[in-house]
């Protein structure tokens, strides 16, 4: 049974908090809701424009916390070159290209601060990231999934499990693989669990790819 709840909304409250942090009256909270998702892919896709087709994004995870005036909307990501070499241009693109799109459906003020991450294979988004982009490169799928462990090993998490299904190698048959490295206890409640799910289109069809990574049990996630 365990392995049917999500591993975050599992521990929501202990070792995880929720990515988006505001009030609204229950007839505005499906606007709300819709305005966060469109934030989050707005952002997205001017960050996968501008890093021009790389394999890893850099955005490990968007905060928004909404005041009666203000949206605050915190970017954890790596830093990537197209920060690095005009990031007071590229942040004020963003922010006023953002605030021109929601000025339609909110009055708030805007603002996005960026949060570096300085470790990112510890984070399950980058790891499927990093394997989404060696699939599409037509890596063996073994291989990827090797490769992906080892970088965790060195980000330093005390354990890692990664599960690729689908039409693996071109086969007619979809199947599911998966590898484990380490300690991933799913039931301890305290044990900080990074998890994601991500799809990713191929030559052979849409593979799905799961992550697991057991941080630690103290300190903070991010």
């Amino acid at each position: 049974m365990g392995q049917k709840m999500n591993p975050l909304g599992f521990r929501l409250g202990t070792t995880q908090s929720h990515h988006s942090i505001w009030f609204a009256q229950p007839k505005n909270f499906s606007e709300s809701l819709q305005e966060d998702q469109k934030i989050r892919d707005f952002i997205k896709n001017y960050v996968q424009k501008t890093m021009n087709g790389a394999e890893v994004e850099g955005i490990v995870q968007i905060k928004i916390q909404k005041r009666i005036d203000l949206i605050q909307v915190i970017i954890y990501m790596i830093i990537p070159k197209f920060l690095m070499e005009g990031k007071p241009r590229r942040i004020e693109e963003l922010q006023m290209n953002l605030q021109k799109k929601l000025n339609n459906c909110v009055k708030q003020k805007l603002n996005i601060t960026i949060s570096r991450i300085t470790n990112p294979y510890r984070h399950a988004i980058i790891l499927a990231e990093f394997i989404a982009g060696q699939l599409k490169n037509r890596v063996s799928f073994r291989k990827a999934m090797k490769k992906a462990i080892r970088l965790t090993d060195q980000a330093g998490a005390k354990g890692v499990q990664v599960q690729i299904a689908g039409r693996l190698g071109g086969k007619e048959i979809a199947r599911v693989e998966w590898i484990r490295e380490g300690r991933v206890p799913l039931q301890t409640i305290r044990a900080k669990i990074g998890y994601c799910s991500y799809p990713v289109r191929t030559i052979n069809g849409v593979l799905g790819i799961k992550i697991w990574i057991f941080v630690n049990v103290d300190g903070d996630f991010l």
